[in-house]
């Protein structure tokens, strides 16, 4: 009997110390390379703080960044699989831009059985990437934009009406912010009304909150894919809204169908999917399933709802707190739609210099994206190092921590649109701002995006203003299961009517 205990007891043992050694086996990965970071820890790597829910990735990011000031890189480690976090601006630049051929791929790990909606251009592969976003770019030009911009008013007048039922209390911008988007989205990418400002129980809204949605499942989904991709292989589709992901493909196949049927040509993201389609040379013979059109569509409405989204309520929480600069805004508002006699125009947008730099400002202390991810497609040696990584290594960078970091924007937390001076933009290098990305792989929305959400301030600045209110939480709270920058606590602010 005691014999028996013993072998248990060794087997126990033996079992713990393989179990700790394949936990711990890589972690010797940055160290070798002579690379510094923090300590990481069997099962969590460096993760723990993201794992258990105590930070974002995001904020998570820029406290490693804040912790390692003088480190060109740094070395983390999500369980066991080692990243690599670059600091240094002319090694971001060469992994953006001048070696992008080694870093094209995101490395964002998704698996298209479990998950149809996640083959999309922000996720996919190289080999389908390349010859969808050549051929997607045209969508998103100025011209293109110039030509959709009466849509946008359209959903401003929506807006309006709704903003003015609010007039005097204090209300969930970011509520207000994701209607106006929703509509606007739905009506340049679906070409349906999507009535998320004047109805209720609109279902694109409805589909729009599930996407974000701070479910113990949604978390769940989350940390499996990032963390435990293995795992998440096996179980990812009993975690999977397939309410989501019907809606979204029933609706792009019922909307080709009856544009087919119909002749009818928008010349909008829809149809030119339907032409690529119908003409797979032109993409490199990639197969244009209902499903894989259906995730094209779906990451516009989830990139162009939810970032343009937070950057408008995120902008009009700044001016309720800032009133030198919200009275500065209107003013320029004002003047020049007296030009067309109050009514909105693409040049008048254009031309608000005061408005791009506080939308820069905006994205620059919240970008809605808080770091790029690329994975690394040859064996790769850093110029300049003797730092090597293999093929599949994954290497970020802290958006988050860079863009509040006091040597590039002095007294960071304050909210300057005086940054985006050309002076000041000349005064520090060019990757120290990268909202919308840099390089071939950067942002392909981010034209829609910016005008999207200078339309909707424009549309409220115009005729209301903004000021803090007993529910403001003014400290930003942000929420640490959100994979965007969020904040916990919603953004209250009071609107009221005030002549400028």
């Amino acid at each position: 009997m005691a014999f028996d205990t013993i072998e248990i007891l060794i087997c126990v043992i033996t079992l713990t110390i393989a179990l700790y050694y394949y936990l711990t086996a890589n972690y010797n990965f940055w160290k070798s390379r002579n690379v510094n970071g923090p300590k990481p820890l069997p099962f969590f790597g460096t993760f723990k703080d993201v794992i258990l829910s105590k930070y974002s990735i995001g904020s998570y990011l820029k406290k490693v960044y804040d912790e390692f000031p003088n480190e060109p890189m740094i070395g983390i480690y999500t369980r066991n699989d080692p990243i690599l976090v670059l600091n240094d601006m002319d090694l971001i630049k060469t992994i953006l831009i001048k070696d992008f051929k080694s870093f094209i791929d995101r490395g964002i790990s998704f698996q298209e059985k479990h998950e149809p909606l996640t083959a999309h251009l922000f996720n996919l592969e190289a080999k389908r990437w390349r010859p969808l976003r050549t051929k997607l770019t045209p969508v998103f030009t100025s011209g293109k934009l110039r030509e959709m911009f009466y849509l946008l008013i359209e959903c401003a007048k929506q807006l309006d009406i709704y903003i003015n039922q609010v007039d005097g209390k204090c209300v969930d911008v970011r509520e207000i912010s994701a209607r106006f988007t929703t509509d606007t989205i739905g009506v340049c990418a679906f070409g349906l009304q999507a009535n998320a400002l004047l109805d209720e129980k609109s279902t694109f809204r409805k589909m729009g909150k599930r996407v974000f949605d701070t479910s113990l499942k949604n978390i769940m989904k989350f940390r499996l894919r990032r963390f435990v991709p293995s795992l998440f292989k096996y179980i990812g589709g009993y975690l999977v809204d397939n309410e989501l992901t019907n809606f979204f493909v029933d609706i792009t196949r019922d909307t080709v169908e009856y544009r087919k049927k119909n002749n009818i040509n928008r010349h909008d993201f829809i149809d030119l999917l339907m032409a690529l389609r119908d003409e797979p040379s032109k993409v490199d013979d990639i197969e244009l399933t209902d499903t894989l059109m259906a995730a094209q569509l779906f990451v516009f409405f989830v990139a162009g709802f939810e970032t343009s989204s937070s950057t408008t309520s995120n902008c009009l929480f700044e001016l309720a707190l800032n009133h030198e600069v919200r009275d500065k805004l209107r003013k320029e508002i004002k003047e020049e739609l007296s030009k067309t006699e109050g009514v909105m125009t693409y040049d008048g947008i254009k031309n608000m210099e005061y408005l791009d730099k506080v939308f820069n400002e905006t994205i620059r202390k919240y970008p809605p994206v808080t770091s790029i991810m690329r994975k690394s497609t040859t064996p790769y040696t850093f110029p300049g190092t003797n730092v090597s990584i293999p093929v599949g290594t994954d290497v970020w960078i802290p958006i988050f921590g860079i863009q509040r970091d006091p040597k590039y924007f002095p007294n960071p937390e304050a909210f300057d649109p005086e940054r985006f001076s050309e002076e000041a933009k000349k005064s520090r290098p060019q990757m120290a701002f990268l909202s919308f990305g840099e390089g071939p792989r950067n942002c392909i929305g981010a034209r829609f995006g910016r005008m999207q959400t200078k339309v909707a301030l424009v549309k409220i600045l115009q005729n209301f203003t903004v000021e803090a209110c007993d529910k403001t939480d003014r400290n930003y709270t942000i929420d640490p299961n959100t994979f965007l920058l969020s904040p916990k606590n919603g953004i209250y602010i009071k609107i009221f009517k005030q002549t400028i």
